[in-house]
């Protein structure tokens, strides 16, 4: 295909299908040409798929072609029962079917973490490659506990989210690559690790388990799932599968993937708020780390829960059929 022929040949009705499409009211007229030019848009669009996929003008003409469906047929409204499927179905089914995936990230982390800490105290003059005398004083005396009562509790709730949000969202967009991610993750083992092997030689280990269990349980685990989730979707394109192309099986993969996105959004406000709210609080230390372990293995119930029993009757988290690209009429 001569994509620039193409384009100069029916780039006049895609204007014209763009113009009826932005329009609130049409005549009858005009509702039958806005028909005819998405019918013919639609065949346009699996036309260049299927012969040149170049991938601005696949991008263009789908927006089109969705536009004028919307046009045609009126936009989806917003529905609350949506939003609660969502919540009940779709999100704890992705993460449920991604569980090799993170609690392998789970546990190959922990491991990495606790065999960094426990080689800072068996071998105290590591710390000192990373840190002088005064920074490692400072933090064992003052600076770790007063990290989570450095701000108010509704700043440091924002502050912690949105520096959580971007950790997360590295693994995920990260593991699509899959180096990346394991980068990330490994920077943040040997931080983790450092600062607890440091705090345990100055008998601080308390100290540092204390106040970090009670927000760190839930907010590692949502890292996990993100790094479990990207990395899945980074090997979807190594490994498709049978009967899949690697570029469908990376799409289905993807959008599980922007599921779980928008739902540990909320899981790491929450992880956020316990960060910002109970760990700095005058609570005894056991309450605390008390109510961190019931808010993560409440984590893990809903997604064991609710995720199994979706996938047992059948849920899918692909795109609704109206949304999807197979809903697309060709002439």
């Amino acid at each position: 295909m001569d994509l620039d022929a193409y384009v100069a040949e029916h780039s006049a009705e895609w204007r014209r299908l763009d113009e009826l499409a932005r329009r609130r009211r049409v005549s009858a007229a005009e509702a039958d040409e806005l028909v005819a030019l998405y019918q013919r848009a639609a065949t346009h669009l699996s036309a260049v798929r299927s012969r040149s996929p170049d991938p601005a003008l696949v991008a263009h003409l789908s927006r089109l072609v969705l536009a004028a469906r919307n046009a045609i047929t009126g936009a989806p409204a917003f529905s609350w029962r949506t939003v609660g499927r969502f919540f009940t179905e779709t999100f704890p089914l992705a993460v449920y079917r991604a569980w090799p995936w993170w609690s392998a990230v789970a546990t190959v982390f922990s491991l990495v973490t606790f065999g960094i800490m426990a080689y800072v105290v068996a071998n105290p003059e590591v710390a000192d490659l990373f840190m002088d005398d005064a920074t490692i004083t400072k933090m064992v005396q003052s600076e770790f506990v007063g990290y989570y009562s450095e701000f108010q509790a509704q700043n440091s709730t924002l502050r912690v989210w949105t520096n959580n949000a971007v950790l997360t969202a590295e693994c995920l967009a990260g593991g699509v690559l899959l180096v990346p991610v394991l980068i990330v993750l490994f920077n943040n083992a040997l931080n983790i690790g450092l600062t607890g092997g440091v705090m345990i030689t100055y008998g601080r280990g308390d100290v540092f388990f204390g106040l970090i269990m009670p927000h760190g349980l839930l907010e590692l685990t949502a890292v996990f799932v993100g790094a479990g989730v990207g990395l899945r979707i980074g090997w979807a394109w190594i490994v498709p599968g049978p009967l899949r192309t690697r570029g469908r099986a990376l799409v289905a993969a993807a959008r599980e993937g922007m599921l779980v996105a928008l739902g540990l959004v909320v899981v790491l406000l929450v992880s956020g708020v316990l960060e910002g709210f109970l760990t700095p609080s005058e609570l005894p230390m056991l309450v605390k780390d008390a109510i961190g372990a019931v808010v993560w293995l409440g984590f893990l119930a809903y997604v064991v829960i609710l995720g199994r029993a979706a996938e047992l009757r059948g849920v899918s988290t692909d795109l609704p059929e109206e949304l999807s690209e197979a809903a697309v009429p060709v002439a």
